[in-house]
């Protein structure tokens, strides 16, 4: 069993050369498939899982050998344990307090800036969504008490914001609990 301590992704924008750099990564390197697929707008996402040094070698073989249509990639060292259940779909929220969410342009620089906003405060991750059905953005939501919220909006979205990719940021201080049946 590979250790799980950080995870890596490419996003392509090219299917094709997504494939290869999917295959690439998990030639060239001791990693785990978490995600290989196609996203919106024509785009190829890979995302791996491994041990730091295995996880950046693989992101750095498929970027270098791969080069046309790479539009974003990452290697996040230590991620935060609420990403991965987030990645696949199975955070528990039963009650949303404030609500945050942050909103960006490409899935690697909202992985990156949700990971950054649970480390930032004490908030639970709710949702990750990833490109499908996106029309190729992703967003992240989280919920906590007000400030908590504020701080981590701020801190995901100033590193999306570094890269350029920041579609759009908000914090809700009292949702409506039926919101909660429409995420996840």
């Amino acid at each position: 069993m590979i250790e799980k301590n950080s995870i890596g992704l490419i996003e392509i924008g090219s299917i094709a050369a997504g494939m290869q750099a999917a295959d690439l990564m998990l030639k060239t390197s001791e990693v785990e498939l978490m995600i290989s697929r196609t996203i919106c707008s024509g785009k190829y996402m890979t995302l791996i899982s491994g041990d730091v040094a295995a996880v950046s070698s693989a992101v750095s073989n498929a970027v270098d050998t791969i080069g046309f249509g790479v539009i974003d990639h990452f290697v996040i060292p230590n991620v935060h344990k609420t990403i991965f259940p987030a990645i696949a779909g199975h955070n528990s929220v039963e009650m949303l307090e404030s609500l945050g969410i942050v909103e960006a342009y490409s899935v690697a620089s909202l992985i990156e800036g949700a990971d950054a906003a649970v480390k930032a405060a004490k908030v639970k991750l709710v949702e990750l969504r990833l490109a499908m059905a996106l029309g190729g953005k992703a967003f992240f939501s989280v919920t906590g008490e007000v400030a908590a919220v504020t701080s981590a909006v701020e801190a995901g979205s100033a590193v999306i914001s570094e890269r350029g990719l920041l579609v759009n940021k908000v914090v809700i201080a009292n949702p409506r609990q039926e919101l909660l049946s429409e995420m996840i």
